[in-house]
């Protein structure tokens, strides 16, 4: 690695460790010509299919695009960025792990939907409402209904699972 510094062709690795839940390496370098040290990242390069929106337009994936969606929707919710962050490299990873080239841009909507559901019922309620074009408050009632639904399923699927141990 060329040394951003004085520009000399080799450097030598002094500490590496793995960073970002294993899924980069964090190396500090150091250049033998003038002794100044450096930080890099490496990262495996992995492509993400094209999105297919509903209009039939192809658009490249953009991590930024998720990223915004998602604290568009936490604005001024107690969630913390780095839960943000792991909840969009977890959309990311599980559609990688489809294998397809082309993704529907609604597929990427309920993922979002369900990582919001997760993170913070508010803000999973206004996405869902932008996302699924709520018209009157009947439909934002009828949403909220359904969250609590299956909340309940969830913890009555839990309560029985304690009472099976």
């Amino acid at each position: 690695m060329r040394c951003p510094f004085c520009a000399h062709d080799d450097t030598r690795v002094v500490d590496s460790r793995l960073s970002d839940e294993g899924s980069s390496v964090r190396r500090r370098r150091e250049c033998p010509a003038c002794g100044q040290r450096f930080t890099t990242f490496e990262r495996a390069e992995l492509s993400l299919p094209a999105v297919v929106k509903a209009d039939g337009r192809r658009e490249p994936f953009s991590e930024e695009k998720l990223l915004r969606g998602l604290f568009r929707a936490l604005s001024k919710r107690p969630v913390a960025t780095n839960l943000v962050h792991a909840a969009a490299r977890n959309i990311q990873r599980r559609i990688r792990e489809r294998g397809e080239r082309e993704i529907p841009a609604r597929l990427i909507g309920e993922l979002v939907m369900e990582a919001l559901r997760d993170l913070d019922p508010v803000a999973y309620v206004r996405f869902a409402s932008v996302y699924r074009r709520f018209e009157d408050v009947d439909a934002f009632s009828a949403e909220v209904a359904r969250m609590k639904r299956g909340e309940e399923g969830a913890q009555a699927a839990n309560a029985q699972d304690r009472d099976q141990d």
